[in-house]
């Protein structure tokens, strides 16, 4: 008899559990997912966010404090767990950014392209497009080095300029184009000084004309016009080929654009550096 009793309890708690969990769901039409409704409840998994909206507001909250490594994993589980919530283009876009602020460049480009592959009509896509030329832009070195993230990136932001050419970031990019055609001077000048110093003046000339011809609106262009006149002449530099070697860093584009900052996607802002 006691048994019975047990029993007819047991089953009474577990009606009443269900009717309790059917009630909470009903009165939260919000919770459209399992952990939405076992959230509802109080059974969620108090270590976590248990529903896209809550890892969406706790990655924003790490990304917002420069937490980029915690945000980064919160996007990535959003964007595995939940590819199909109104959520998931914020994710992927996150994600990106998170790369981005992390110097992972390489994988930061990969994932801009991707959104702009799968998304090509997006709002958002006037800021990916600055955005893949920033990450070309930042792995520039200098002017004695492999110049070809400084042709990237000035191919990037001539996209973003003919794609979207008032958007937010026209300001900028047409800055950091400047500061990148100057570089790409500044190493014409360099390899000409190199020529120099080796008494291969017909290359240096060549490379000297180049120049001038290619980035006529360069800063480069008066001491260019100085060497090659010198070389003409018969009487290039020797001992003072040094004089000529131009900086071998990347411009700051503040001075191309007098110190302008962007507004970027969800917030950020362009960090103003090289």
């Amino acid at each position: 008899m006691m048994t019975c009793k047990r029993t007819r309890y047991s089953w009474r708690f577990t009606i009443l559990a269900v009717l309790l969990l059917s009630f909470a769901v009903l009165a939260l039409p919000g919770c459209a997912s399992l952990d939405g409704m076992m959230a509802a409840v109080g059974l969620a998994d108090k270590n976590g966010p248990a529903t896209p909206d809550g890892m969406v507001m706790k990655g924003m909250d790490a990304f917002n404090e420069g937490e980029y490594s915690d945000a980064l994993k919160i996007f990535e589980d959003l964007r595995d767990n939940y590819p199909f919530s109104q959520y998931s283009l914020l994710a992927d876009l996150k994600a990106a950014d998170c790369r981005y602020y992390l110097s992972d460049y390489a994988d930061a480009l990969g994932l801009y392209e991707e959104f702009e592959s799968s998304h090509p009509t997006n709002e958002a896509i006037p800021y990916v497009l600055f955005q893949i030329g920033m990450c070309s832009y930042k792995q520039i070195g200098t002017v004695d080095r492999d110049t070809s993230d400084a042709v990237r990136a000035i191919q990037a932001f001539s996209r973003l300029l003919r794609f979207a050419p008032d958007s937010p970031y026209t300001s900028e990019a047409k800055a950091r184009i400047k500061a990148g055609r100057n570089f790409l001077a500044q190493h014409e000048m360099y390899v000409a000084a190199f020529y120099v110093r080796s008494e291969e003046f017909t290359q240096a000339e060549g490379r000297l004309n180049f120049l001038l011809a290619t980035y006529p609106e360069s800063s480069q262009c008066p001491k260019a016009k100085g060497l090659l006149a010198a070389i003409q002449s018969g009487n290039p530099p020797q001992r003072t080929w040094q004089d000529w070697i131009p900086d071998l860093s990347l411009p700051d584009w503040h001075t191309f654009a007098g110190g302008l900052s962007v507004q970027g996607a969800g917030g950020t802002t362009s960090d103003g550096g090289p």
